[in-house]
């Protein structure tokens, strides 16, 4: 009963078992697609056969190994464990479902599953003859939830570059990363994306879209877990705000504009001016032509010089 719920799997799966066997030899049935197990949670290896009405847990000989380096992860026969020879990364990660053994359930319970721990196990049994089949284990981490950053974050208007930053952490295996506007196009252009493993082979993603603002846009990021077939996504929408002036630029603006006016004011008068006292000597000088065409001698200010002279010319004559 202790792992009843670790077996769940291998019940549902029974109807897509494959079925293993050599001439004579037992029948094996491991399923026919990959195990997908969760990061950091147990996973249960399903392998099975149909034992004998006489058959003894003594006769049975049970190894689980990985495929490609022969590596033992669990071995059992006459009755018992034998993890002499286990490797280091296995000791205290795997159990058999000892319950179930008389039945033919030699699946194999793998505890805190690894990254390391994705690939393919053999399942070898015998029991007075022999068989064996591969179970592929595939190990998979949900992203967490994108978190979007804006450069810059403020005084944004409209045709300025911005650059939208979506991060998101500890996922497996790499993410599928897209970015969508808000009529669900998708960007293709102008977007890097940069995905490092950590310490314990879990993925963090930053993905960078660079983009020209327009007046409101809406931009998402959505990340896709190709295996656990899950999206998680995040959005946000930015106003740009046109052009304004600040309190005290305005104020100068204003003042700068009044001195301009005034200025245009005082040339204007300065102008008019001009042109009354030009049209005046217009006028006076038409004036003394009129009176050159009548025949009279036109009064200037040297006649009452010239008078002056002619008397003292007088009184020197009379002497």
């Amino acid at each position: 009963m202790i792992f009843a719920e670790a077996m769940m799997p291998c019940l549902w799966l029974i109807p897509g078992l494959l079925v293993f066997s050599l001439a004579g030899a037992i029948e094996i049935q491991v399923p026919d697609d990959p195990v997908v197990a969760l990061f950091g949670r147990d996973a249960t290896l399903c392998c099975s056969f149909s034992p004998d009405a006489n058959f003894s847990l003594d006769k049975l000989s049970l190894i689980w190994q990985l495929t490609d380096t022969k590596r033992l992860v669990h071995s059992f026969s006459g009755g018992q464990d034998q993890l002499a020879d286990q490797g280091g990364g296995y000791v205290n990660r795997t159990a058999l479902f000892y319950d179930q053994l008389p039945q033919g359930n030699v699946s194999l319970l793998l505890r805190r599953v690894q990254i390391s721990d994705e690939g393919s196990f053999t399942c070898f049994v015998r029991v007075q003859d022999y068989s064996s089949a591969a179970v592929m284990l595939q190990v998979a981490a949900s992203y967490s939830k994108p978190n979007l950053n804006l450069e810059p974050n403020k005084n944004l208007k409209p045709g300025d570059l911005v650059t939208v930053t979506c991060l998101t952490f500890r996922g497996y295996p790499e993410a599928i990363v897209l970015w969508q506007d808000g009529q669900g196009n998708n960007f293709t252009e102008n977007v890097t994306t940069s995905q490092v493993a950590n310490e314990e082979g879990l993925f963090d993603v930053q993905s960078v879209l660079r983009v020209v603002l327009e007046p409101t846009s809406t931009y998402s990021c959505l990340v896709r877990n190709p295996v656990l077939q899950e999206e998680t996504q995040a959005s946000v929408t930015i106003t740009g705000q046109h052009l304004t002036f600040p309190a005290v630029a305005l104020w100068v603006t204003i003042a700068l504009a009044i001195c301009l006016l005034g200025l245009l004011g005082a040339l204007a008068y300065v102008c008019r001016k001009k042109i009354r006292q030009s049209c005046k000597e217009e006028e006076e000088n038409a004036g003394m032509e009129d009176q050159d065409e009548d025949g009279e001698e036109p009064k200037t200010a040297l006649q009452p010089l010239k008078s002056a002279e002619n008397k003292e010319d007088n009184e020197q004559e009379i002497a």
